[in-house]
């Protein structure tokens, strides 16, 4: 999932870079949907969710042959568990992804003349939504190492387009990603959650991207060949 000729550096500062870009389209397109859409939620959301989907697929095809475009500690634990990610680098990458994510929701509040940082009260808990992020993360896992397995080129549309599928078929819009939902609770606007429901979810996406792996090592084994490149195909 990563380019073994550059630096682990190099590849930090993408996945920081690539995961403040996801954050400030996720926040920044649900504060332009929520002021536009006359408090229309379903509409709201179908903005929310394009624009999520579109920065998504862009980023993935940018920045892939360089860090992975992981973007989500749950996919570099997930890549770490089976092989192609380095253990000592996992915390180079999350440092990297949760700076980011943070950095991304803080440029998506002043564009929009917002606090720079301000505690989400948006209301998201219960078990139906934490067994939502559960099944949203083992789904993205699970397109992932299918699409690394067949080597799919069009891995960077599969991801984008299951996430855009995940926000309306779970009750939770599918965070599926630790760093994207501890930032996301930095921002009182349309994409926020709670500090305090932020816990669970984290907790779900960990336990759901761990059982894809595991599943996926059992059904469809990928050789240790296949491992690189996982995202999307680079020399």
């Amino acid at each position: 999932m990563t380019h073994p000729a550059t630096s682990l550096l190099k590849r930090s500062l993408v996945e920081m870079l690539g995961t403040a870009l996801l954050l400030a389209a996720i926040v920044g397109s649900g504060i332009m949907a929520e002021r536009l859409s006359a408090e229309n939620h379903a509409l709201a959301l179908l903005a929310n969710t394009l624009a999520t989907g579109a920065a998504l697929m862009c980023l993935i095809a940018a920045f892939g042959p360089i860090s992975g475009a992981h973007f989500n500690p749950a996919v570099s634990l997930a890549d770490a568990i089976r092989g192609g990610l380095k253990w000592r680098e996992v915390p180079a990458y999350w440092l990297a992804q949760l700076s980011g994510a943070t950095a991304g929701v803080a440029v998506a509040n002043t564009m929009f003349g917002l606090p720079l940082f301000f505690i989400s009260h948006h209301v998201r808990t219960g078990q139906a939504q934490w067994l939502a992020e559960f099944v949203a993360t083992f789904g993205l896992l699970t397109i992932v190492w299918g699409s690394a397995r067949s080597r799919s080129p069009f891995i960077a549309f599969s991801v984008a387009a299951y996430i855009v599928a995940a926000y309306w078929f779970t009750s939770s819009t599918s965070f599926a990603n630790p760093a994207v939902t501890f930032a996301r609770s930095l921002s009182d606007t349309f994409a926020g959650i709670r500090p305090q429901d932020a816990p669970p979810f984290i907790v779900a996406q960990f336990l759901g991207a761990a059982c894809a792996t595991w599943v996926f090592m059992w059904l469809a084994p990928i050789p240790k060949d296949g491992f690189d490149p996982v995202l999307v195909p680079h020399k």
